[in-house]
């Protein structure tokens, strides 16, 4: 009895180091020297401090900003820790409901705008955790974030342009906007001072704003 009971404590104890202790302080120490940023999550900080992740969405409530897709995680959304999508078919009542009041909000924000809302703006995806929109997405409510800020509305466009990233490999998916570091671009007190700098045509003469 003796005989079988040690080797295989033996093992137990030894895979238990190998598969438990060693390979992921291998694997996390190697991630940590080859991709900093990734390994440590991505994290997003203005002065020192962390206020979100580039692979995590956050809501964003203030007509001023742009508008994230909508998350269904309980009990929060963007919730990490319970990703997941409502799971409600396109005949469900509470889904249709749920897309009728995030229509009605994005018009009261923006009473002028009658262009189609994308579909990403009012439905939410399966992960809940989504930090893009669509380029489109972003192109909707454009001209609402330039006329709040008091911006010109293409130096609002250049920012969705900086901000958006290209299919992966330039064949995988489809290009997309980051709106946590859209929004923190048009935040800093520098935003206003470009934007208004490009705006002032070389003549001097001051440029009309835009709608």
């Amino acid at each position: 009895m003796k005989q079988l009971v040690r080797p295989a404590v033996s093992l137990f104890v030894l895979m238990s180091v190998v598969t438990g202790l060693a390979y992921p302080v291998l694997v996390t120490g190697a991630a940590r020297v080859a991709f900093p940023d990734q390994a440590a999550g991505s994290l997003v900080e203005v002065d020192g401090k962390v206020v979100g992740s580039t692979l995590i969405g956050q809501s964003f409530s203030d007509p001023r900003h742009f508008w994230g897709r909508p998350s269904a995680t309980a009990t929060a959304p963007y919730n990490g820790g319970a990703s997941g999508g409502s799971n409600l078919g396109p005949s469900n009542p509470a889904l249709v409901d749920a897309v009728r009041d995030r229509v009605a909000a994005l018009k009261a924000a923006d009473p002028g705008n009658d262009k189609p809302v994308p579909v990403d703006l009012v439905t939410a995806s399966g992960s809940g955790l989504d930090p893009h929109v669509s380029v489109a997405a972003a192109e909707y409510q454009a001209a609402r974030v330039a006329r709040l800020r008091g911006l010109p509305l293409g130096a609002v466009r250049a920012a969705i342009d900086r901000h958006t990233e290209g299919r992966l490999f330039g064949l995988l998916g489809e290009p997309r906007v980051n709106v946590l570091a859209l929004n923190l671009e048009l935040d800093r007190p520098a935003a206003r001072t470009v934007a208004t700098m490009a705006a002032v045509p070389s003549d001097g003469a001051t440029a009309p704003a835009s709608p």
